[in-house]
């Protein structure tokens, strides 16, 4: 299943993010929110590719966002994280997740190819440019104020690693950013390059994905209008201005449940009457500053996305009823999409079981039997 990820005629893609983060995506304070633990995860991989998900992408954090739960204050680094899933599993992509401005594009050409020999041709790379202050802050360095900078960095950075892994013998090279002599990278990936992700709402972040990405990964307030107008804007811009194709990628949450009230009512205790109410807005505020992941008016209706699952889209209710919404999703043109749950290893099987051969039947997923022989 070499670069499966990359083949959209298998059908809507489904992940799962951030499970290397403790609290995953909810930002709440309930007893049984994910743990981010190395044995929860390993669990929770194995899982994912038994029940035939199709990825699974990391979040990079070095600090907490604060509150009384300092969300995302544990996380497992997403290199390391990658490679010791890729050993334990059989067909499932894996994504590590990689900060331009902090890690060295050699170094990181390197631990690429090593993932991708690890799966054999399973890895991907998801690229962020930078946003985060504080963290730029805890490392000692500047955060940008163009974003035309942090994404000419970004190109400049990419561009370096992918002419590693396609050049033999060694080569020079003097830029904007970076220069470096007699670079030589060997062992290339598996199958010669690894799929890129990259999430950005701004102009600049979505021509840089255009430009570099299989996938951009972007969050959507309704499916039908903003959600379809970026699928059109994002792909159409590959095509014309670089003579590529890209897919779109958004993120969800979940929360499934046998009636529409039990799930209703869950999500209503662990993302209001359990919310970690001052790491929503520390997090509200740092993306709102610097990341344009979203929207002002995003912002200012998502607060309780936020809480729920770090603004990603609400997917409560029963298991047709989140069918069906997903069904609408990839009817706008997304190509997948990531999944998060207040505790995943407790509540993907039930939506593995009940949601996902809905998709099969409504034809948007290929069924499991077919797909685990791919």
């Amino acid at each position: 299943m070499s670069k499966a990820i990359l083949d959209r005629a298998s059908g809507f893609k489904l992940g799962l993010f951030s499970p290397n983060c403790s609290s995953g995506l909810a930002v709440t304070t309930v007893e049984e929110r994910w743990s981010g633990s190395w044995d929860d995860n390993l669990a929770l991989a194995k899982l994912s590719d038994e029940v035939g998900l199709d990825f699974l992408l990391p979040i990079a954090r070095w600090i907490g966002y604060g509150g009384t739960t300092n969300f995302h204050e544990g996380v497992l680094d997403p290199v390391t994280w990658a490679a010791g899933l890729l050993a334990n599993t059989e067909r499932i992509a894996v994504f590590a997740t990689i900060h331009t401005a902090f890690n060295h594009p050699i170094v990181v050409a390197k631990q690429m190819a090593t993932l991708d020999q690890i799966g054999h041709g399973r890895a991907g790379i998801n690229v962020v440019a930078g946003w985060n202050k504080p963290e730029y802050d805890t490392f000692g360095v500047e955060l940008p104020e163009s974003h035309d900078d942090r994404y000419a960095l970004a190109q400049e950075w990419l561009d370096l690693v992918q002419r590693i892994w396609s050049t033999e013998g060694s080569f020079d090279h003097h830029g904007r950013f970076f220069h470096v002599n007699h670079v030589e990278g060997l062992p290339k990936p598996f199958e010669g390059s690894v799929p890129v992700l990259n999430a950005g709402a701004s102009p600049q972040g979505r021509d840089y994905a255009a430009r570099n990405a299989n996938y951009l990964f972007t969050p959507f307030a309704d499916a039908a209008t903003d959600g379809a107008a970026t699928v059109a804007d994002v792909t159409g811009a590959a095509r014309e201005r670089y003579a590529r194709e890209i897919g779109v990628l958004t993120l969800g949450y979940s929360v499934c449940r046998p009636t529409h009230a039990e799930a209703e009512e869950y999500h209503r205790w662990y993302a209001d009457e359990k919310a970690d109410w001052n790491a929503v807005d520390n997090l509200m505020a740092l993306q709102g500053m610097h990341a344009q992941s979203f929207s002002k008016e995003m912002l200012a209706s998502f607060r309780g996305r936020f809480a729920a699952g770090h603004g990603a889209f609400p997917l409560v209710g029963t298991p047709d009823e989140i069918a069906d919404e997903i069904e609408r999703i990839a009817a706008a043109g997304f190509a997948g999409m990531t999944l998060a749950f207040v505790d995943y290893l407790g509540e993907l099987p039930y939506f593995a079981q009940e949601v996902i051969p809905r998709l099969e039947r409504k034809g948007l997923r290929a069924p499991r039997s077919a797909a685990a022989v791919a």
